[in-house]
């Protein structure tokens, strides 16, 4: 069932459970508050009589709106002005509409949820259930396939490298010259019987 109710200069439409925020309310958290003024109610598509008809709720808290900063000026008179307003609201919660209340649902019948049905693992300290196979340490899983290794059984077993210490037979690319290396290197000379003799290695011949 729903209802229009009218409050505070505002309509609003409730059902029993809903809440809503209103203009303010005298009244503390928990107290009940009888809406009297109906504008409408029904049921569905049918239409009911209002006559007589009242709206409970309960106050769940008293609460301010968000801060509204109002500003006026009038300019070349130096005049300004500036406030700041927050308006007070009221939470409600509709409990009933006449002789209607919340209709509360029954909870679901359902088993709690094992850890082998969701599929995760037993937490430690816990034994695993039928059905399910303890999981082996990581420790041991290294162990057995190092084993596997050694005795070759494992496919893909690495091969040593043929020349670890020789880049041209490992395949390793070669470094490429740098750019001014080659500029800086000096031709070499076929011969040196023309090339002039050192400063200090002539000797002088003896004076007569």
């Amino acid at each position: 069932m729903f209802a229009v109710v009218r409050t505070g200069g505002k309509q609003y439409r409730v059902h029993p459970g809903d809440k809503i925020v209103v203009e303010k309310l005298d009244g503390n958290a928990g107290d009940k508050v009888t809406l009297g003024d109906v504008v409408l109610a029904g049921n569905g598509g049918d239409l009911k009589s209002t006559s007589g008809l009242t709206v409970s709720a309960e106050i769940v808290a008293q609460a301010k709106a968000d801060k509204v900063t109002v500003f006026k000026k009038r300019r070349r008179h130096n005049y300004r002005r500036k406030k700041g307003h927050r308006q007070q609201h009221t939470i409600l919660k509709i409990v009933a509409i006449g002789d209607h209340k919340e209709q509360k649902t029954s909870a679901a019948k359902s088993a709690p949820k094992t850890p082998a049905a969701s599929g995760q693992a037993p937490k430690g300290g816990q034994k695993p259930t039928s059905g399910q196979k303890p999981a082996a340490p990581a420790k041991e899983t290294a162990d057995v396939t190092a084993d596997q290794h050694k005795a070759g059984d494992v496919a893909g077993t690495p091969t040593e490298n043929p020349a670890p210490n020789n880049q041209k037979s490992a395949g390793a690319p070669e470094s490429a010259p740098k750019k001014g290396a080659a500029a800086k290197a000096k031709p070499k000379s076929g011969s040196t019987k023309n090339a002039a003799p050192a400063k200090g290695g002539a000797k002088k011949s003896p004076k007569k």
